[in-house]
């Protein structure tokens, strides 16, 4: 390197400190990075990590800590699911396991099976994990635990509760092998994510390979995710990602599913 381009780079360091200092006396606090992330927004290269990504052989070692992000990738966010296996309509649900624990459900799905939410009825099967309860939050009150379904209601139409068509099902609702304990936070906030590009696909007439696992610490009763991974027949559609079970003021004890208020605990949306 020339002795001019030294020199160049050096200046334009000094300059960005300098810049950054004087910044410092006109903002305080949250103001500065919130000034930061507009620029970084408008093309200045960010120098935050990207979401991490792991195997899934190793999720049900992974430790959510707080201020960490919503999901994470698996695989790199590429389906190890094969468009091949698509061969029929229907869903399979894995059994439950010795404690009486959901495992995984794997749908193949096309358009016929979108139902409206609005058909929905209420449901009463307890999953493994589930203590119920009102906290109020920021001022918020919320209904901390849902029984959320390893694969939406919404994208279950025409299956019976064995997973096989029926054109005169409306979709899975009081299933025990499609529902378990889920944090209000991940089932409507971070599995909506997903669940909708799924849905989008099938409403433009793709064929979907759409598989959910629950994934547990040990004998836990509660989730601490969901390995979610889908991928259209033709390629359009392809994510692999591990959802934490968590929510933001709120602590889990995953071994028995009972929770304290933590206002310290918080989640960052990817």
């Amino acid at each position: 390197m020339s002795k001019r381009r030294r020199k160049n780079k050096q200046s334009t360091s000094i300059w960005l400190v300098l810049v950054i200092a004087i910044l410092g006396t006109f903002f305080k606090g949250n103001d500065i990075h919130q000034f930061v992330s507009n620029l970084t927004s408008q093309g200045i290269p960010q120098t935050t990590k990207s979401v991490k990504s792991v195997e899934d052989t190793q999720l049900s070692q992974q430790t959510f800590k707080s201020g960490g992000t919503a999901y994470i990738y698996v695989n790199n966010n590429k389906s190890t699911l094969n468009p091949a296996d698509w061969k029929k309509n229907q869903i399979i649900y894995g059994n439950l396991d010795r404690l009486n624990r959901t495992t995984q459900a794997t749908g193949y799905l096309s358009r016929v099976n979108l139902v409206k939410s609005n058909t929905r009825t209420s449901q009463t099967w307890n999953p493994t994990g589930w203590h119920q309860k009102r906290l109020t939050i920021n001022g918020k009150t919320t209904e901390i635990q849902n029984r959320g379904h390893l694969l939406a209601y919404s994208i279950t139409g025409k299956f019976d509760q064995n997973g096989n068509f029926n054109a005169h099902e409306l979709g899975s609702l009081d299933n025990p092998k499609n529902l378990a304990t889920q944090t209000a936070y991940s089932n409507q906030q971070t599995m909506q994510i997903f669940e909708e590009r799924v849905r989008d696909a099938l409403a433009k007439n793709k064929k979907v390979i759409y598989r959910v696992s629950t994934v547990f610490k040990g004998n836990g009763l509660m989730p601490t995710g969901y390995h979610a991974e889908a991928i259209a027949t033709d390629g359009s559609l392809n994510f692999n990602v591990f959802v934490w079970n968590v929510q933001p003021g709120v602590q889990f004890d995953y071994a028995t599913g009972r929770s304290r208020v933590d206002r310290s605990m918080t989640v960052r949306a990817n």
